[in-house]
């Protein structure tokens, strides 16, 4: 069981990378496209990631302690089977099922060769899946069937050429009859989605939703915080990739990013008459009341309430890098200064996470408290 539990445990951790790196390119791509952020879409396309890193590391791992392949084999070593439906015979062999006694076919299931022709078949089968979600025709099976089989065509490619010259000699057997068993799962996945599909939405309902909120001027909540999330990303990169390459020091990336607040959440949208670079890249602008320009006081007030909570983070990382002897007698005014900003702290961000997820539960019905102070309204373009 080892042999299938490492290769998804290696699949899962370079798929939390993956998420990391990928999950705010992707919220943008799906808001820009449907208008709204799809939790179900979201699901769909990570899930399917996370199964195809799971079926390649199923094929390939473990890999072999050694590059040299080929001193491990024998001489005379067949690194192909080219036998369609060898697993058959291999498991009829091996059996000794006697087609009188309907009591001894039981004995299939003790086969190895039964059980390895149920994996390959399964291996593919949440493709077909994948592939029914995306294509919703029936009459495309045909492309199902092509696809199913490049997949699993590349999988035997990859493992004959030893992972393309990485190893010297091929590890696994180039078979046949794993072309033929990945297929027919591709097209049993395919032909069998709609029983599973049913429990999900489908990707019409997205359309159909994307048509609705195409209608109305609401932003949605989470596209605010992603947006907000986005302009702080530009401040946080952009340290890491200039000064921050060069010193590590705390007062020096909070004067920093205080000028990149500055810049970001208020100086831009002052300029782009209410467009913040995140609200920029999900089509969105910042508007009063009215729907007109917010003027300049709305947007500082918008900007100095977002400011507050990320100013006593970054005072917070200052005081607890200072170190100081406990002899000292400033001593006992650090802990109790550093004590009294971490409690505050801890109950902004609690009482502010209650906020954010009432509001998002209102589904922009209710606006958030740095929009309602400054008076500002997000309205789609």
């Amino acid at each position: 069981m080892s042999i299938y539990i490492m290769p998804i445990q290696t699949a899962f951790l370079i798929f939390i990378l993956l998420l990391f790196l990928l999950t705010i390119p992707w919220l943008i791509y799906v808001y820009r496209k449907y208008g709204y952020l799809s939790i179900w879409a979201s699901i769909i396309a990570f899930s399917f990631i996370f199964y195809m890193l799971s079926a390649l590391f199923l094929v390939l791992l473990p890999l072999p302690e050694t590059r040299n392949t080929c001193a491990l084999q024998p001489a005379d070593s067949v690194h192909y089977s080219l036998t369609p439906f060898a697993f058959v015979t291999d498991t009829m062999r091996g059996s000794h099922i006697i087609w009188s006694q309907p009591s001894t076919y039981i004995q299939i299931f003790n086969q190895s060769a039964f059980w390895q022709a149920a994996f390959n078949i399964f291996l593919l089968l949440p493709f077909g899946v994948y592939l029914r979600y995306f294509f919703q025709k029936k009459s495309y099976w045909k492309r199902t069937f092509v696809l199913g089989f490049g997949l699993s065509l590349f999988f035997e490619i990859t493992q004959l050429t030893g992972i393309y010259g990485i190893y010297n000699c091929p590890y696994r057997l180039f078979d046949v009859d794993d072309l033929l068993l990945n297929t027919t799962g591709a097209l049993l996945g395919f032909f069998s989605a709609p029983l599973i599909l049913a429990l999900f939405p489908s990707r019409q309902s997205l359309l159909a939703k994307k048509e609705r909120l195409e209608k109305s001027q609401l932003v949605r909540p989470l596209a605010q915080l992603l947006a907000i999330l986005i302009d702080y990303m530009i401040i946080h990169i952009s340290w890491n990739l200039t000064i921050g390459l060069f010193t590590s020091n705390g007062l020096t990336e909070f004067i920093y990013k205080t000028i990149g607040f500055i810049i970001l959440y208020f100086v831009v949208p002052l300029l782009l008459e209410g467009k913040t670079a995140g609200s920029n890249i999900l089509r969105f602008k910042l508007t009063n009341i009215n729907g007109d320009v917010p003027k300049w006081q709305s947007l500082l007030r918008r900007f100095l309430a977002l400011y507050l909570p990320w100013v006593l983070s970054a005072f917070l990382n200052i005081l607890t890098g200072i170190e100081l002897d406990m002899d000292s007698s400033l001593y006992a005014y650090h802990a109790l200064i550093t004590t009294g900003v971490f409690a505050l702290l801890v109950i902004i961000w609690i009482v502010l996470f209650i906020h954010a997820i009432f509001v998002i539960a209102k589904k922009g019905n209710r606006t958030f408290y740095f929009d309602y102070a400054a008076r500002i309204i997000p309205r789609k373009e």
